[in-house]
């Protein structure tokens, strides 16, 4: 059994075929339109998978992806097939020290390209944009406002997805072309719907959700929410007691690994460096703090 201070970086599951390895899960093929989902322990930074991982961050993200699914299952469908590792197909039990806690058995969907991404907050990459134009991806925003300040109304900024690198901001008439207008007017529609009703949740909690990217495929012909949702990896979460709008927040995040990375000057090229035991520590408490809050759970 891989230990609670251990991370685990790759999964090796025998000769189950190997689909993808993205930054941070791994996707087995299992047959039958069936794929498996393991999300690991690594972490990445400025486009890079750096050498050390958070050790249980794998099991955190999709326990919290888990918990969301559950919540906004009457608002839409998930590719969630069970995440009970017990359940899996019989050639995965030789591999449940690897499974269990991080992994979940999803039916297979048709992705749309693009990223659809929600704003709620001027923060990131959408007010270095604001900053230069006065608009996020063809949105036109009201002049004179400041970093991290609150959006008149939620704001739909799609992203197309782009496997080398950052994702590349495209205004809505560019997701039209791609995917159809129609396709483009419901993932627009779900998107926002979704947002509505999870940073309602999460300011009860005591968190503001600033913004966050869902990625959705067609299931049978019907618009499905999958890969992950809502995780600290996925989305901006702060504190909600000490948002001061006009600068950077204190965020539930990699923000640790960012500055560390910041501070030795790594001009951000491959190898990627490790990390001091302190930032993992402190990264890894970050991500539970957020998922404490958000499930009121405090065990994994």
């Amino acid at each position: 059994m891989i230990s609670n201070n251990q991370a685990l970086l790759q999964t090796n599951l025998g000769n189950l075929p190997l689909i993808a390895r993205g930054k941070v899960r791994d996707i087995y093929d299992l047959g039958n339109d069936q794929l498996l989902f393991v999300a690991t322990d690594r972490i990445s930074a400025f486009d890079h998978v750096l050498a050390t991982g958070i050790p249980d961050k794998g099991r955190i993200l999709t326990q919290l992806s888990l918990f969301w699914f559950d919540l906004l299952k009457d608002t839409v469908k998930n590719h969630v097939l069970t995440s009970v590792a017990t359940e899996f197909p019989p050639p995965c039990t030789a591999y449940l020290d690897q499974l269990e806690g991080r992994s979940m058995l999803v039916k297979r969907a048709k992705m749309f390209p693009v990223e659809c991404v929600v704003r709620g907050y001027l923060s990131g990459s959408g007010w270095k944009d604001y900053q230069a134009n006065g608009s996020i991806c063809g949105v036109k925003l009201p002049s004179g406002l400041c970093e991290s300040e609150k959006l008149p109304e939620p704001i739909f900024t799609p992203a197309a997805k782009n496997n080398v690198g950052h994702d590349e901001n495209i205004s809505f008439e560019q997701m039209a072309n791609t995917i159809g207008q129609k396709a483009a007017e419901d993932l627009r529609q779900l998107t926002l719907q979704i947002y509505e009703k999870a940073s309602g949740y999460a300011a009860s909690k005591g968190l503001i959700l600033a913004d966050t990217k869902f990625e959705f495929g067609l299931i049978d012909g019907e618009i499905t929410l999958a890969d992950e949702v809502l995780t600290p990896d996925s989305s901006r979460y702060w504190p909600a007691e000490t948002y001061r709008p006009g600068g950077a927040q204190p965020s539930f995040d990699k923000q640790y690994v960012r500055d560390y990375l910041e501070s030795i000057h790594w001009n951000k090229q491959a190898p990627a460096p490790a990390l001091p035991s302190e930032v993992v520590e402190k990264t890894k408490a970050k991500y539970l703090e957020a998922f404490r809050l958000l499930t009121g759970r405090s065990n994994l």
